[in-house]
């Protein structure tokens, strides 16, 4: 798989990373470890290098991470991130610098390394200057404990504020066909100030690989269950944007998902996505997302046809939506 540098930081990763989230947190039973570790390891296998966890995920995933990757750690790049208050989301943000130094230390741990490639700040915590945060993470970096400085769904005001701190290597926000905010502010600032881009949910937390219609029903600890955009009416009328890709898919001999995939690497150069799943044979397809070649006329077509649209559903419920920063 050919490579791409996170903005002008110098840390180079695979074009398409993975989101090891859903092995243990948000869509359902977690996956059985011993299969977790394994399709971790295919991963590498196919190419990537790039692997996403997070303290908010539970200890598990972390641990499963660090335990997958520990034969090639040096060959990999391992994100995580730091937060909520006690490693849980549902209880409010906290990123006071003894927090953030205290998850540094367990992340350590868990990952079974000694030096953390890329500490996000999961979401911004309004009770914590944004120059404290930036500043402790400065001092964990000279300290060795970790190499790069990244912020998770962070408006431009806060990003700006943080990089004149510590330089900010990537920001990772949800981007994808359905979800285009980040075109508006967000993609512009990054672009301006050197810092690589990092989608999660690139396909739409499955709903645009195909697999997921109006009649799918999610595990009860499913998080979709909660989300907007996943009821069954919005489901229903959201499946046409699924057609639709479906049909150019057809016309390139891809699937969806790496139709999907394949837009947002042409976006720009610095975007590294980080699909998720739990199956290998989805793992396989995903990864060939990285090698589809879309035209300045695909894309056209595609952002045409999708301006035709309209999504239907908030991303999240309005309690989550309004304590994220635009």
């Amino acid at each position: 798989m050919e490579t791409r540098k996170l903005g002008n930081s110098g840390l180079e990763v695979s074009a398409l990373g993975m989101g090891c989230m859903g092995l243990s947190f948000g869509y359902g039973p977690a996956t059985d470890k011993l299969q977790g570790i394994k399709l971790i390891r295919e991963a590498h296998e196919q190419g990537v290098t790039f692997f996403d966890t997070a303290e908010a995920y539970g200890i598990a995933n972390e641990e499963l991470v660090g335990e997958a990757l520990a034969p090639f750690r040096k060959e990999v790049v391992i994100a995580t991130k730091f937060g909520f208050k006690e490693g849980n989301s549902t209880l409010g943000m906290d990123s006071r610098p003894e927090r953030i130094r205290a998850v540094a230390e367990e992340s350590l741990r868990r990952l079974k390394t000694d030096v953390i490639d890329l500490f996000y700040q999961h979401r911004v915590d309004p009770n914590v200057p944004i120059e404290d945060v930036a500043g402790t993470v400065k001092e964990l970096i000279q300290e060795g404990k970790v190499k790069h400085f990244g912020l998770s769904e962070a408006g431009v005001e806060s990003i700006r504020r943080a990089h004149a701190i510590q330089p900010v290597t990537a920001l990772q926000s949800e981007y994808s066909i359905w979800w285009r905010e980040p075109e508006l502010k967000t993609l512009p600032t990054l672009e301006e100030l050197g810092i690589g881009f990092v989608p999660f949910s690139p396909l739409g937390r499955g709903f645009l690989t195909g697999a997921i219609t109006e009649n799918t029903q999610f595990d009860s600890t499913d998080f979709r269950n909660s989300l907007p955009r996943f009821n069954d009416e919005n489901r229903k009328a959201n499946q046409k944007l699924v057609d639709l890709l479906a049909v150019i898919a057809s016309q390139k001999k891809a699937t969806p998902a790496q139709i999907a995939l394949g837009w947002l690497l042409a976006q720009k150069p610095w975007i590294v996505p980080i699909p998720g799943t739990t199956k290998s044979h989805r793992l396989t397809e995903n990864i060939g997302g990285a090698s589809v070649e879309l035209s300045i006329s695909d894309i056209q077509e595609i952002d045409e046809a999708f301006a035709k649209t309209n999504v239907k559903g908030d991303r999240y419920p309005a309690h989550i939506q309004s304590s994220i920063e635009k």
